[in-house]
């Protein structure tokens, strides 16, 4: 049996702790899809297709092995994609003990509704303070965003601003 995860998120934009979080995913399951999706409780910077094009440019360069799909869902329940490519498990990224908060209710909902379990992985501690709304607004101050994101965000973030 394939083992098939989802790691879900906003990507705006994939930070080095996105790519900590989804390279030790990948290493876990059979196939991994990550999954731009739209967050209405938030203002994009980058339309989800900048978004997943970022995603499919810094999984390339970070030479991740393994079935690594990126694509996009805007429409529906995130459970409902899982149904779809028939994933049994989403990998949540979290930082700290807001993000379990803000989570398992969501996770226990996914398990009751699809059965779809959930696995919380801590990043690596040198990205667990960056979050993109963080990697924005220093973008968006001028500030330099390379510690923090892959080298294609970076440049395309500079190249936005100037």
């Amino acid at each position: 049996m394939t083992r098939i995860a989802v790691v879900p998120g906003s990507f705006d934009p994939v930070t080095l702790g996105h790519l900590d979080v989804i390279e030790r995913a990948a290493g876990l399951f059979d196939q991994l899809h990550v999954l731009v999706v739209h967050n209405p409780g938030k203002t994009a910077l980058l339309p989800i297709a900048q978004r997943v094009s970022l995603l499919q440019e810094s999984i390339a360069a970070a030479g991740m092995r393994g079935t690594v799909l990126v694509t996009s869902w805007s429409v529906g329940l995130l459970v409902d994609y899982c149904t779809d490519v028939g994933a049994s498990v989403l990998v949540k990224g979290i930082r700290s003990q807001i993000d379990v908060a803000y989570e398992t209710p969501m996770a226990i909902v996914n398990r009751d509704l699809a059965g779809v379990e959930t696995i919380f992985m801590l990043p690596d501690p040198a990205h667990a303070h960056v979050s993109s709304s963080l990697v924005r607004q220093v973008a968006a101050l001028g500030g330099d965003v390379t510690p923090y994101v892959p080298r294609s965000v970076a440049d395309y973030l500079q190249k936005d601003r100037g």
